[in-house]
């Protein structure tokens, strides 16, 4: 039986970078929101055993803060979006960020790997709800009946990032591997790259970034600028002439 051919997939990596441009803080920029807000109190598991009601607190007001200022998708995302529609292989992005903007702009595989905004999650039963109702100690999960056990369905530091088997799957299939807007300090995201080119020595890895990062010698290519505009220009260079410079 004949088998149609398909191209090899894309895998695209993005971080806060991407999101930057549409008015969502960084977290490890200068001015990000881990220079405002003591981690160790708000983003550990420990800190939530230890004060439910602050961390809780903590992402509500922030999704409050998120929901209030209309923030859209920006040009990055939609051309992103672009590539998942025309391409003839598999796209797959995988995010560090937890905002909805790429599905917003209408991507359709994409893999939060640090969880998503507007979901909450038990500690007990493991049940995963979208909700954008604020959470309490006293919230109650209605799946199983727990109070307070209720969390953001976020990862915290020093917790194993989401759908690690879903992602090592994607990059196997991989012959173009995309970083996007990511400091390439924060494993294991920071390993895809050398992941990718460990398994085929033929796949392509390119650097989109603002500047530069440690991670730039494992990159075959480098493209620096704004992602509004380095991203838009790429994918249109691989839709019409594929990737190979």
């Amino acid at each position: 039986m004949h088998q149609e051919f398909l191209p090899p997939g894309i895998v695209i990596l993005t971080g806060a970078g991407i999101s930057k441009e549409s008015g969502i803080d960084t977290f490890r920029d200068k001015d990000g929101l881990w220079t405002r807000v003591n981690l160790e109190e708000v983003a550990t598991i420990e800190a939530w055993h230890r004060d439910k009601k602050k961390v809780l607190d903590f992402y509500n007001d922030t999704r409050r803060s998120f929901r209030a200022a209309h923030i859209e998708p920006n040009a990055a995302h939609r051309a992103l979006a672009r590539l998942e529609r025309e391409y003839q292989g598999e796209v797959t992005v995988v995010t560090q960020n937890i905002d909805p903007l790429h599905e917003q702009a209408g991507s359709k595989n994409v893999i939060h790997m640090h969880g998503r905004d507007g979901e909450i999650r038990c500690m007990i039963c493991s049940a995963v709800f979208e909700s954008d109702v604020d959470l309490s100690p006293q919230s109650v999960c209605p799946n199983c009946q727990a109070v307070g056990e209720l969390r953001p369905h976020i990862v915290w530091f020093g917790e194993m990032p989401l759908y690690m088997d879903e992602i090592h799957a994607a990059l196997e299939r991989c012959g173009l591997f995309l970083s996007i807007g990511t400091s390439g300090e924060v494993y294991p995201a920071a390993g895809f790259v050398l992941h990718v080119r460990r398994r085929a020595e033929r796949a392509h890895t390119v650097e989109l970034n603002l500047e530069a990062t440690g991670s730039q010698p494992l990159f075959h290519e480098h493209i620096y600028g704004p992602a509004t505009e380095v991203v838009p220009t790429y994918v249109e260079r691989v839709l019409a002439h594929g990737w190979r410079q």
